[in-house]
């Protein structure tokens, strides 16, 4: 079962266990993860699931979509080159120990 480690913006760090197939968004909100809210339920279309991807993790989550690319152009806190939506990440083996920042805010 792959781990997914979220970080607060207060720089606490927060490690669970993840289903393969789940979102990392999912993940989040059944654990109880605050700084995630997906107000859409991961419909990708609130943008209040927004991560900071941990650089070494970049290349192994998949590309951002034209949606997604679209959604994230108007996120609460500062976009940045690593910025996804987590209900747009979908979590495999292969992504075992993902690293993920939260936002300031998501509202």
């Amino acid at each position: 079962m792959p781990s997914i480690t979220f970080i607060h913006h207060d720089d606490r760090a927060e490690t669970v266990s993840a289903n393969d197939g789940d979102s990392a968004m999912y993940t989040a909100l059944l654990h109880g993860i605050d700084g995630i809210t997906g107000e859409c339920g991961g419909g990708a279309v609130c943008a209040t699931c927004h991560v900071y991807v941990d650089d070494n993790w970049l290349g192994k989550v998949g590309a951002v979509g034209a949606d997604e690319d679209e959604l994230l152009e108007g996120v609460a806190s500062e976009r940045l080159p690593n910025s996804r939506l987590s209900c747009q990440i979908k979590i495999t083996e292969a992504l075992d120990g993902l690293v993920l920042r939260l936002p300031e805010r998501q509202v």
